[in-house]
This record gives C-alpha cells, structure tokens and sequence, in this order.
C-alpha cells in the first residue's frame, strides 16, 4: 500500500579510500565523513595553536634568559612550517571529502608522525644552542602532551595510542643522547636514565588514554548513527503512516519486520459527495480541504494507536494491531471511527469545510502484514480478505443511510453491543461465500 499522507506542518566503495557517493550516504560513509570532518577540526586547532605559539614562545625563550636570539628565530620558523603544514593537509582532506574519498591510513599515521615530532624538532635545536638538559626540561617537552590529547579528534584508538608512542621513544632516545653531554644535569637525578623513562612511560599512558577516550567517543557516535539508521529505516518503510509512538515500539523490537499473520481491525472512511464538493475548488482549495479533513483524521488515528496505510483521494484506509498491537485493536479502532466522525462534524459546523458527510467500515479478523518491496524500496503492507470485507462494509453506508457500519466481529470484540448498535441482518457482501452480520451504529 503507498501513503501519500498530507503535511503536518508546512559506500564504502569496493576501492579503497573511497567513499559513496553523497546523495545516497550509508552507515559507514557518513562515519567516515564525520571522522574527517573531526580530523579537518583538529588541523585548523593545531594550526591556530602554531600561530598563537609563533608569538609566545620566542617571548618565553627570550625571556627565561637562557636561550638566545637564535633559538627563538628557529622557533618561529618551525611553528611557521607547522601550521602551514597543518593549513594545506586540511584543504587536502577538504578536496578528498568533496570528491568522495578518504584520507589512506598509511597517511593517517605519516601525519600523526610528522606533528608529534614537532617537540623533538624543537628540543634538538635548543641542545644546540645552550645545555641539553634545558630544552629537555623546557615548555617544548610540554608540547607531546597536546599532540596527545588532540589525537583524540581523530576517533581511532591505534592513531592516539601511536602518538603517545611516538612521543615517548624520540623523547627517551633525545634524553639519553643529549644528557650525557649536559654538564648541568651531571649528578643530578636528571642525569638518571630511570628519570626520563618514567616520562616516557607517562607519554604512552597519556596515548592510551586519549585512545581510550577517542575509541569511546567513537562508539558514542556509532551508536548514535545506528539508531538514526534503524529510525530511518523504519520510517523508509511507513513512510509517514505511523505515529512516533509506533516508531518507538517498532525499535524495540529489532531491525526487522517480519510479515506475519496477526489480528487486526481495519477501518475504511469514504467523503460522500465527493466530486460534488471538489470540483468548483481551485488546486489550493482542494489542498487546503484534503489537508484540514486527512490533518484531523491522521491525528485521530495516531491518537488510537493506528496506522494510515493509505490515502484513496476521497477516503483512506487505517489499520489496528499491526505492525504493532498496542491496546484492543477493535475497541481502538472504534474509537477512533466515533472520533472522526465528531471531527468531520464539528469542522463543518465552524465553517473551515463544506458541509461533508462520511461514511465508515470497520472489520475485524487475521491479515498479513509485513514489507514488500525490493531491498532498494519497501512498503508496508495488510492483505488478506479482512480488508476487502471492510471495504465492502464500508460501501453499504450508501446503501442504508448509515454513516457508520461494523461487522459482527468488531462489535463482540469492542463490547459494544448495549451502546445502540442496531443489527441489520445477514448481508451477503461480494467476496465473501457466507453474509455477514452488520450492525449499524451512526
């Protein structure tokens, strides 16, 4: 059944690196667009902390007294070099993402390397310049920590906990090498090689650490996109017949949606007269009549834990207890009939429609229900001759002047035998061998 339901209101590729196209994104292309959004994020941070530090660094180099003119200079041009670097790899990453693709992980790492031995860079050339054991134990150290920490922008546990490695081994191999030349570190604790191991143990933690936070904020995400997923699929599925409420429950359940045979109250509503009414209407007109009479009718039937499976123009079908059965299906469905019926009335009374008469069918009785369709495009659907036979109901309002007709099995299953339902006998209606039994009850 399609729905045409009125407004409420107004790959991964088989090639590697590569992303499907836009238009039609799955689960593991918009994570990856996301991750590289989030990577594209940490380059322009990276590249602003460069620029900030072009400035204040040399001042803290120049200031401490300890370094010279030299050193400073050499500064400025490495965090110069850096957030050039970072600025021209994230337009890289920008090209990629709009044509589709991926940033190699070979190169993910490359990159990863290359900043985390911007600190390295910086402790070398201080070494040069004055005692080794400062730049060792100056703010250039403290820089591995931030490349840390930021690698948790790239949501990939191995990337962070390489980072912290990457910082501990150069920054381990660097103390060794340059403290035994240091003759303000000679009988110190800082001449100790167990003194910068211990740092080095920190660095790693510190890449664990921030690969633990990436990898769980990663989940988070997943998890995240999964649910708009499977809500998405749901609603491909329905299209907009179902109500949020139904939508909930439906995710409940599981992914799928199985057809099965269930128990369920079909409700069939007709506008008498409908020509009539419609023909002298301009397309506005017409729009804003359909939308004023369906608008009411959809809440109704959302309100009684309906679905709407389909719009016939002048009428629409509505299902009871499927997919999902949340309360008596029958006694929903009666209600929802009575409802409609007040509705359609009262919005002729105030004027906002012409005065229109409906006619409603409801039967009860086992149906299949389930998707069908292509794994490209599915509906869902009710068949069986419980909807049919509501139809047909339906149809003899015409025939008795009714504006509400129900079948035997919806009265005994709503109890509504007491509350004026008038029996009109056995009808013999065309699909079905044996007559039903029809009550009237507007």
């Amino acid at each position: 059944m399609t729905s045409t339901r009125p407004d409420r209101s107004a790959d991964f590729s088989s090639e590697p690196g590569q992303v499907g196209a836009s238009g039609d994104l799955g689960f593991e292309e918009r994570l990856t667009r996301e991750i590289l959004q989030s990577e594209r994020t940490r380059m322009l941070i990276l590249a602003g902390l460069s620029g900030s530090l072009v400035v204040t660094f040399p001042v803290y180099a120049l200031g401490s007294g300890i370094f010279g003119t030299a050193w400073a200079l050499q500064v400025v041009a490495v965090f110069v070099l850096l957030a050039s670097y970072e600025l021209a790899i994230r337009q890289v990453v920008g090209r990629r993402l709009e044509q589709g693709k991926t940033l190699p992980r070979r190169l993910r790492f490359l990159n990863a390397f290359v900043e985390t031995s911007v600190p390295s860079i910086l402790i070398l050339l201080g070494s040069r310049q004055v005692d080794p054991v400062y730049p060792l134990e100056s703010a250039a150290a403290y820089i591995y920590p931030v490349f840390i920490v930021l690698s948790t922008l790239r949501l990939d546990f191995r990337l962070s906990v390489f980072t912290g490695c990457v910082a501990a081994v150069e920054y381990v191999i660097l103390s060794f090498a340059l403290v035994g030349g240091s003759e303000v570190a000679a009988g110190t604790l800082l001449s100790l090689p167990p003194f910068h191991l211990a740092k080095g143990v920190m660095l790693v933690l510190a890449g664990f650490a921030a690969g633990f936070v990436a990898d769980q904020i990663k989940r988070r995400v997943m998890s995240v996109f999964l649910a708009l997923e499977e809500r998405q699929r749901i609603v491909n599925a329905f299209g907009q017949q179902v109500s949020p409420a139904i939508v909930e429950e439906l995710l409940k359940q599981g992914p799928e949606i199985p057809s099965k045979r269930t128990f369920v109250c079909v409700l069939f509503m007709d506008i008498r007269d409908f020509t009539r009414l419609v023909e002298k209407k301009t397309p506005e007109e017409f729009v804003a009549y359909q939308n004023a009479v369906f608008g009411a009718a959809i809440e109704i039937v959302d309100r009684n834990h309906g679905v709407i499976n389909q719009f016939l123009g002048d009428g629409f079908m509505a299902t009871f207890g499927a997919p999902v059965a949340t309360g008596p299906a029958c006694r929903n469905a009666f209600s929802a009939a009575r409802e409609l019926l007040a509705a359609v009335k009262a919005l002729s009374d105030s004027g906002r429609i012409p005065a229109t008469s409906i006619g409603i069918g409801l039967h009860a009785g086992e149906a299949v229900s389930g998707n069908i369709g292509s794994q490209a495009r599915q509906q869902y659907s009710i068949s069986g001759n419980v909807v049919i036979l509501a139809a047909r109901i339906e149809q003899l309002n015409k025939d008795y002047g009714s504006q509400l007709l129900v079948s035997a099995e919806v009265l005994r299953e709503t109890g509504e035998g007491d509350h004026g339902a008038e029996a009109l006998g056995a009808v013999q209606v065309k699909g079905r061998d044996e007559p039903i039994e029809i009550y009237r009850l507007a």
